[in-house]
């Protein structure tokens, strides 16, 4: 398995320990998870840079790294909703983009294609982390500093909200492109 493949695996690795922090009393422990959720997320950027530059794209990766990207996501904003620090309608909007995508890529897999993310669906998983690692900086400031960090708060709903539109953009743009997918004859792609 190469390097980019394992930083994936890597990531998905990583959930299971930053929700497991979230869950912890210590206020630190938030600081903490937020910091796994970082790592986590630069393993997206240095895997695709060093698939890219080293010429290690592989199927496995085209596939697991978006799924890796989901997961990870996915897992924070259902923690940030149960923290109460995220609007549940937002991440509904996202998750479903998420699943849809999702259900095309095995689709098309069924059928012997890979569908790869786009530049958007690449600038839409930035846009989330970034919302996610702000409003988890806002959650921590919240909950563990003596005085307020007002200008958190609008800043992650902001974000928030961008980050919704490029999501159903990118979802958009996703299923016209592969729209060919939907038809009922099997051989078609």
């Amino acid at each position: 398995m190469n390097t980019p493949n394992k930083l994936t695996l890597l990531r998905m690795a990583l959930v299971p320990v930053y929700v497991g922090l979230m869950y912890l009393p210590h206020p630190n422990a938030l600081l903490i998870a937020d910091a796994v959720f970082v790592v986590a997320a630069l393993t997206d950027a240095l895997d695709g840079h060093i698939a890219r530059r080293d010429g290690l794209v592989t199927d496995f990766g085209k596939l697991m790294d978006p799924l890796a990207d989901k997961v990870l996501v996915m897992a924070a904003m259902v923690m940030l909703v149960y923290a109460g620090y995220a609007p549940a309608w937002a991440v509904v909007v996202i998750l479903a983009r998420e699943f849809l995508v999702s259900l095309m890529r095995q689709v098309a897999a069924a059928r012997g294609h890979v569908l790869a993310a786009d530049n958007l669906g690449k600038i839409k998983t930035v846009s989330q982390m970034t919302w996610l690692i702000i409003t988890m900086l806002y959650r921590w400031a919240d909950r563990s500093l003596s005085y307020s960090i007002d200008w958190l708060g609008p800043v992650s709903a902001g974000l928030g909200l961008v980050t919704v539109a490029l999501t159903l953009a990118s979802g958009i743009r996703y299923v016209s492109q592969n729209r060919s997918l939907f038809s009922l004859e099997q051989g078609t792609g």
